[in-house]
């Protein structure tokens, strides 16, 4: 038997976040700078505390007009201060329902820059650690994020994705780039099972990548997200997959 969590990135104005939650075991909740604000923030919440999903705090670039996903270039400083603003905002609504923020995920542009910035990555972890040591970070596996969290010494959590192009290096593809996002379901799905059953990944170029799966991403903006969460359920089935929440496959 396999372990794994199924994430989505939720409280960002799409329209499935009710349907996807109840499939899911951690959501990773908009905080307000690239998506989300404050009544969307305590409604996800809600349906997390309601159907018992984990959650746990998505940061971004302040930067909706882009949805987060345009690089900034800001000081160690101000990546520390951004990362403890938004998760004060989510844990504010945590707080006041009676629940605990599971872990933190960066998004868009943010990741993808700590994935390959120690400075940057060192900023997050150091902010999670003083905010609450117990928060798991979900970073992209083999990323810098990673490496900073074991320097800091928080919990952290490697994530894959079901729909993305990866490089030879084990990061992202650029969504500008071709071929950056996988759209075939199907495989889609036989990547997931792979990566999860032996720890690889085939990346745009040719190359075998080797990669560590405690939790597979599902973009929750996309049209077709909610058959992708029920398609995927259904290949954990048949795969001896069973999907439980970030803290217990990190145990």
């Amino acid at each position: 038997m396999y372990f794994v969590d199924l994430n989505s990135d939720l409280g960002e104005g799409a329209a499935f976040d009710s349907q996807i939650i109840p499939l899911i075991t951690s959501a990773n909740i908009a905080c307000g700078f690239h998506a989300g604000d404050s009544n969307i923030m305590n409604t996800t919440v809600a349906l997390c505390k309601e159907n018992s999903v984990a959650f746990g705090a998505h940061l971004g670039y302040l930067d909706k007009e882009n949805f987060g996903r345009t690089n900034m270039t800001l000081s160690p400083e101000e990546v520390y201060n951004i990362t403890l603003c938004q998760l004060g905002s989510l844990s504010a609504f945590a707080k006041a329902q009676g629940v605990k923020m599971q872990h933190v995920k960066p998004h868009g542009a943010m990741y993808n820059m700590a994935a390959k910035d120690m400075e940057m990555s060192l900023a997050i972890a150091n902010a999670i650690k003083d905010f609450d040591s117990s928060l798991i970070l979900l970073a992209l596996s083999g990323s810098k994020m990673i490496e900073a969290a074991k320097q800091v010494g928080i919990k952290y959590a490697s994530e894959v994705f079901a729909d993305r192009a990866y490089e030879a290096d084990g990061s992202l593809r650029k969504r500008t780039l071709e071929g950056s996002m996988i759209t075939d379901e199907n495989e889609a799905i036989s990547r997931v099972i792979r990566m999860i059953k032996e720890g690889k990944v085939t990346a745009y170029t040719g190359e075998e990548v080797p990669i560590e799966a405690h939790s597979v991403c599902v973009h929750g903006d996309g049209e077709k997200a909610l058959d992708f969460v029920h398609a995927l359920n259904k290949a954990f089935a048949e795969n001896d997959i069973k999907t439980v929440p970030l803290s217990e496959v990190i145990e």
